[in-house]
């Protein structure tokens, strides 16, 4: 296979799954409602569990947006697809920092989750060819520890707010993003006959 292929190849999934646009749609709602968690007045520990409990809705959500938007949640005869899943797989092997956090140091429970999150959107830049999730993974990660270390617990809300703006603002530059693919590819190559 060469390079020509395997553009050719994530362009068709950039196209047919959107960019993954329904997924991050589905996370910007999730996270802001998990920055709502962390306003009520309960433990840390008690809002890290309810953020596990909200997080839960993310995939259900995605699938009904995915109808909604008419996105294609697996491409058939693309090779590359299953490396969306197995991307995605890859954020598990952080949970147990997540743990970590939830028994040690609860309060930053919700930091660390932003930034594991946000730095598993990385890989994404390559399998979409989009830039836009590069700089988010760096924008999120780097802004959730910023934010994370400057606030009170009281106001750790601001953390999980901060991910759900980015994640419309990363919702907004993939649908851009999308659209400008889906114009070049509908133009005939230079030299075809129309």
């Amino acid at each position: 296979m060469n390079t020509a292929d395997i553009e050719t190849l994530k362009l068709e999934l950039s196209l047919k799954a959107k960019n993954g646009l329904n997924f991050i749609i589905a996370a910007s709602m999730v996270w802001l409602l998990i920055s709502y968690v962390w306003t009520l007045p309960y433990s840390a520990y008690d809002k890290s569990i309810m953020t596990f409990i909200v997080g839960a809705i993310m995939l259900p959500l995605a699938w009904l947006l995915s109808k909604f938007m008419k996105t294609e949640w697996t491409v058939k005869g693309n090779p590359l697809q299953p490396l969306g899943l197995w991307l995605n797989f890859a954020q598990l092997f952080y949970f147990p920092f997540l743990i970590l956090m939830l028994i040690k140091s609860p309060d930053y429970f919700v930091m660390t989750y932003v930034i594991i999150t946000g730095a598993h959107f990385f890989p994404y830049a390559w399998y979409y060819d989009e830039k836009a999730y590069a700089i988010m993974a760096g924008v999120i990660s780097f802004g959730a520890l910023a934010i994370g270390l400057s606030v009170t617990a009281e106001r750790m809300f601001i953390v999980p707010l901060f991910m759900g703006i980015a994640l419309v603002i990363l919702s907004v530059l993939l649908f851009l993003s999308y659209q400008r693919k889906r114009k070049l590819s509908m133009q005939p190559s230079p030299g075809e006959i129309i």
